[in-house]
């Protein structure tokens, strides 16, 4: 392997690690993993926490850039597999979008540009709604169903 490509390999690597980090402190910045914590009171477990994170970043730039693919298994305890880390992400991305909502008072905002007095709850759930039911029929249209 010549010096030019164990460079460019050490530079990639670098970038990479530097963009999961920059995600994780976002992520934590904005008060997702503190918030998490909080709710569920499980606060003298923050050194799990922090394992669970950081082999769960590591894992996922390898998975990333090594494409392995992982099978499941035909049938049911395919789909289930599939169907449990589908709602363990949609929960994750939940908190994440809710956080940030909070963060940056994104919802007076809103309500102030369009006037809206009364119902700004049913605004937001016909936007996740939507965006459900958006996703489902990519995805049965995509997977064949």
């Amino acid at each position: 392997m010549s010096l030019k490509r164990l460079f460019l390999a050490f530079a990639g690597f670098s970038a990479g690690g530097v963009t999961a980090a920059g995600v994780f402190a976002f992520l934590a910045m904005i008060g997702v993993f503190p918030r998490l914590i909080g709710k569920t009171g499980t606060g003298r477990h923050i050194c799990l926490y922090e394992t669970a994170l950081i082999i769960g970043g590591i894992a996922g730039n390898v998975s990333d850039i090594l494409e392995y693919p992982v099978r499941l298994g035909e049938g049911m305890p395919g789909q289930l597999i599939l169907g449990t880390a589908g709602l363990a992400v949609g929960i994750f991305v939940g908190c994440l979008v809710m956080s940030l909502a909070e963060t940056l008072k994104a919802l007076p905002t809103i309500s102030r540009r369009i006037r809206l007095a009364v119902g700004l709850q049913y605004v937001i759930l016909s936007v996740a709604l939507g965006k459900t039911v958006g996703a489902l029929v990519y995805f049965a249209e995509r997977f064949g169903m």
